[in-house]
């Protein structure tokens, strides 16, 4: 894992690894501009499942994904916790009208035992979580049986499958050409759009055209968030393999 070379590269070797513990079915987010009341643009997210297609776009677009009673947890604290959390937390009443929403549409697509694993961050703007799903026969009392034996090392592998995430390149729905990235990254070496013009064999009009598209597709106003969105995306200075 630690020498994949691409994400769809380590993304095959995680859920083919998971699997072996009984969990053939992974949702991982990860997101920079958390704020006070949103998780940020979906968009911007970085999110790898190996869910159908339908499971996530309704979960997404209906926002039950933002409102699962495990995004909350994941929030507020760091490390690995069982889903049987969910049916403590509904007995006790302390769960949200969204967030039952949420787990009613969970158990009527199966999703029902499994394990979240919330990874810690640096900054109190970003969030990375992983849904370790159980496969469909598995009862939760049986997922955290084998947790008792197998839970440290899954943690381990989980948190070397996010930090090797966060190195490697992606862009999303943010997808830059070859020419924007070469422009913002003349940006990032602080030359103007007259030397990078030079630079680059272009007019200043058209150096100018393609940092408006970077923005674009960025979503941004400003070259320099476009710089910092890249640089994010790590899609700045890449080496192509």
């Amino acid at each position: 894992m630690t020498s994949a070379r691409t994400v769809e590269d380590l993304w095959e070797m995680h859920t083919e690894k998971m699997a072996t513990y009984g969990f053939d079915r992974l949702i991982y987010g990860f997101t920079r501009y958390i704020t006070s009341s949103s998780l940020g643009n979906p968009q911007d997210w970085l999110v790898f499942t190996n869910m159908p297609a339908s499971y996530m776009q309704v979960a997404i677009e209906e926002e039950h994904f933002q409102n699962g009673p495990m995004i909350r947890w994941a929030l507020e604290n760091d490390g690995a916790c069982s889903w049987s959390w969910i049916a403590e937390q509904a007995r006790m009443g302390t769960l949200s009208a969204a967030e039952m929403k949420m787990t009613q549409y969970n158990v009527d697509k199966g999703v029902f035992a499994g394990y979240t694993v919330s990874f810690r961050s640096v900054s109190e703007r970003s969030k990375g979580g992983i849904a370790l799903i159980a496969r469909n026969g598995l009862t939760q009392v049986e997922v955290d049986k084998a947790w008792e034996t197998h839970g440290d090392e899954i943690i381990v592998l989980n948190n070397v499958l996010h930090l090797k995430l966060l190195t490697l390149p992606h862009s999303g729905a943010r997808r830059l050409t070859k020419r924007q990235r070469e422009v913002l990254q003349w940006v990032g070496d602080g030359k103007t759009t007259q030397d990078i013009g030079i630079l680059l064999g272009l007019t200043p009009a058209t150096v100018e055209k393609h940092l408006r598209l970077a923005r674009e597709a960025l979503d941004v106003e400003t070259t320099a968030q476009a710089v910092l969105k890249a640089a994010f995306y790590n899609q700045m200075f890449v080496i192509d393999l």
